[in-house]
């Protein structure tokens, strides 16, 4: 129980610390389209990130796969581009369920790259540990409580600019997402592989 424990705060506090910037950012673009009435779909996109997560960090921490870590530190800004820039073209995203849905495949399918990012981290934590079953099922967990946690702090965000103050939800998403897509820009400057 101590190393579930142990693990399950790795992940936690792997996923809020603020130098991890990056995936706070994707959890934040994933969100932007909803509203605190929306928050059943929200666990529910945050949870096929985090299947697609443990997946690519199960099998990378094993040594399954293992993908050049220069090209995975690039496609998570992109990951993370290409989620603000589907924000920005939507005309009315809460009246546009298909768009919805898909966002649970590209949720998944980003989760995968982002499981790959983590695996190093997740390496050296285990040493030459051979049972790790339960170390990443904690550190997965523990992810999966952090991304709850910036969810919910956004979403009640966007209660406060939406509900109180009356911000167009229309120029919450635009704003929100291009401040994100900015950034994620910058970081795809910065980690070009080639």
């Amino acid at each position: 129980m101590e190393t579930f424990r142990l693990y399950f705060q790795l992940g936690t506090q792997h996923i809020l610390d603020i130098r991890g910037y990056d995936h706070i950012l994707f959890v934040i673009a994933l969100t932007t389209i909803y509203q605190v009435k929306d928050w059943g779909k929200v666990l529910v996109l945050v949870t096929a990130f985090t299947i697609g997560h443990s997946i690519t960090l199960a099998l990378a921490t094993i040594r399954v796969i293992n993908v050049n870590a220069q090209l995975i530190e690039f496609l998570i800004p992109v990951t993370i581009f290409v989620t603000a820039m589907s924000n920005m073209l939507r005309n009315r995203p809460e009246q546009n369920t298909k768009r919805i849905q898909m966002n649970y495949w590209l949720a998944l399918f980003f989760g995968l790259v982002h499981g790959l990012g983590f695996s190093n981290y997740l390496k050296s934590l285990l040493g030459k540990d051979t049972s790790i079953l339960t170390q990443l099922l904690a550190f997965n967990v523990g992810l999966e409580m952090g991304q709850i946690v910036i969810v919910l702090i956004f979403l009640v965000c966007t209660f406060l600019f939406i509900d109180l103050i009356g911000v167009s939800r229309r120029d919450w998403r635009l704003i929100i997402s291009s401040g994100i897509a900015a950034i994620a820009t910058t970081l795809i400057i910065e980690n070009k592989f080639w």
